[in-house]
């Protein structure tokens, strides 16, 4: 029953296991990129719907943006992310729809 109300990681659609931060004052966190992500339409809660507070990293581990509304982020400041990561990870995916994206957590190989 704790397993279910207060899981020890979040799965991700990509299938990559996380570790959700209950000792963040600003409630349950859990750290991934947006590529494990894609194709999600819901954003993620624990227990009787406690939504997880998204901390989106770069692929190199930085801080990109905290979300609490991942549909909102996918269709608002999305875009603008997407268009200034391509530039520094052109290896990865950035999508102009990330709702229907083949979540991964994987880059392209180099040529």
């Amino acid at each position: 029953q704790v397993e279910e109300l207060a899981p020890a990681s979040f799965v991700a659609p990509a299938g990559s296991r996380h570790p959700i931060d209950y000792a963040d004052p600003v409630g349950p966190v859990v750290e991934l990129r947006p590529q494990t992500l894609f194709g999600r339409t819901d954003h993620p809660a624990v227990g009787r719907g406690v939504p997880l507070v998204l901390r989106l990293v770069s692929p190199a581990g930085r801080p990109i943006q905290t979300t609490t509304d991942l549909p909102g982020f996918w269709a608002g400041s999305w875009a603008a992310v997407a268009r200034e990561m391509r530039g520094r990870y052109p290896r990865h995916p950035w999508p102009d729809d990330p709702w229907t994206a083949t979540p991964t957590h994987r880059a392209r190989p180099r040529r």
